[in-house]
């Protein structure tokens, strides 16, 4: 059989695989892996990849399924190699502001283990954590530049795109963008492919749930960390789960840079720095130093050491190493960030106490303002859930390099409110 006529049974396969998983029948290996490739290879088009994640949507998958697929997402593309205990973390999120890997992924390399965070862009949120990366510093390397970075300096965070790892992902999730919604079961895959593929060997999840997050109740956050945990244990990975509530952002800023200079007020213990985003980080953190010290049989506390690694400034120097060798600034700090070239503040129109902050209207005015594109749009807020405001007291920072765009957000936030203000 000669390439090209090889290539279009590959198609009709995957093509029939597809139409299987639409009529909710199970799949061989065979079958998923032939989709997998040719989504890898690009030679499914868009179309046909939507029903495939539309397939994976509505019916989702059996155990069995979830690991074939994610053997299968992981032999289609690159791995990275490293020795040793090989740490990593990853959030479900849905939440936007919650930069927390960024402070977590220099307090493990500070505490002595490798953790080469593989991020992905923006899906449903103005930021993903190689967006914000990337505002200050390179994410886009080669599998032996990672390599070296992580060996070098303990971690790195970069973007997955010029990695070829799991690449039939980056093609799921470019489908997936502008219907803003991931299943279940395809976020479980994406993670854990990406995971296997990068070398890893303890994971801390963080599964946060909430009316606005991807997991609504404690119900579908329980089944979810059960199938992580069901599929990790198959490919002899350890993990720890935190299932918490979330109902706004940890940090207070919505966007690339805004988000760089909330992770920058924590690791520089700022007295502005948002505490909620620090205590997240410190308890990710001490979870997963736990169970790498388990490992290696050390008695440590793994939240303490966590604690004092970032309240020591061991944190911000390691992270600025990692910042270095990903060919940033090596003296990065929160003053040193450019913001925006127009600001525009947002008043409170009555006085009252703040009862509830929409996440939804919250990521859409900050895609307006050009999030995460423009990586200096995006909003600030100043005040949160429980806070009391005056009318006309300043709520929440406006941000764009597009005076337009600041003046279509405001406009936005007229027939989309961010706050919910009770009056009192």
């Amino acid at each position: 059989m000669n390439k090209i006529t090889k290539d279009k049974e590959n198609n009709r396969i995957a093509v029939k695989a597809i139409q299987k998983k639409l009529l909710g029948k199970r799949l061989s290996y065979q079958e998923i892996y032939t989709i997998m490739d040719e989504i890898a290879k690009e030679r499914l088009n868009d179309i046909l990849t939507t029903y495939f994640v539309a397939s994976s949507f509505r019916e989702g998958y059996t155990p069995n399924e979830l690991f074939l697929f994610t053997k299968a997402m992981v032999e289609t593309g690159n791995r990275l190699k490293f020795k040793g205990i090989v740490a990593d973390k990853h959030s479900v999120g849905g939440i936007a502001g919650t930069r927390a890997t960024m402070i977590i992924v220099p307090i493990i390399a500070e505490a002595g283990f490798k953790i080469p965070k593989i991020s992905s862009r923006a899906i449903t949120t103005p930021a993903g954590t190689a967006d914000v990366m990337e505002s200050i510093a390179e994410v886009n390397f080669q599998p032996k530049e990672i390599e070296k970075i992580v060996n070098d300096v303990g971690g790195c965070i970069v973007w997955n795109g010029e990695l070829g790892i799991a690449p039939a992902d980056d093609i799921i999730i470019r489908v997936e963008e502008p219907l803003a919604f991931e299943s279940f079961d395809k976020i479980i895959i994406s993670v854990m492919a990406k995971k296997i593929a990068a070398g890893t060997t303890h994971l801390v999840l963080d599964l946060p749930y909430g009316p606005t997050a991807k997991l609504r109740n404690i119900q579908d956050a329980e089944k979810v960390k059960k199938k992580f945990e069901d599929l990790a244990a198959r490919f002899k990975i350890k993990v720890v789960a935190d299932i918490n509530r979330m109902t706004e952002p940890a940090g207070r800023g919505i966007g690339p840079i805004l988000e760089a200079r909330d992770v920058l007020y924590v690791l520089e213990q700022d007295p502005i720095r948002p505490l909620a985003l620090e205590e997240k980080a410190i308890k990710l953190s001490g979870m997963l130093l736990d169970i790498c010290y388990k490992q290696k049989k050390v008695i440590k506390k793994g939240e303490v050491e966590a604690r004092e690694i970032l309240k020591s400034g061991r944190a911000l120097k390691r992270f600025r190493q990692i910042v270095k060798a990903q060919k940033g600034d090596d003296q990065i700090s929160s003053n040193k960030i450019m913001m925006a070239k127009y600001k525009s503040e947002f008043l409170s129109p009555l006085s009252g106490k703040i009862k509830y902050i929409n996440n939804y209207n919250l990521n859409a005015v900050a895609k307006i303002l050009g999030a995460p594109i423009d990586k200096k749009a995006g909003i600030y807020l100043i005040k949160k859930q429980g806070s009391f405001v005056n009318k006309n007291e300043t709520m929440m920072l406006l941000y764009s390099d597009e005076k337009y765009k600041i003046k279509e957000a405001e406009i936005t936030l007229r027939n989309l409110p961010v706050f919910e203000v009770e009056k009192i």
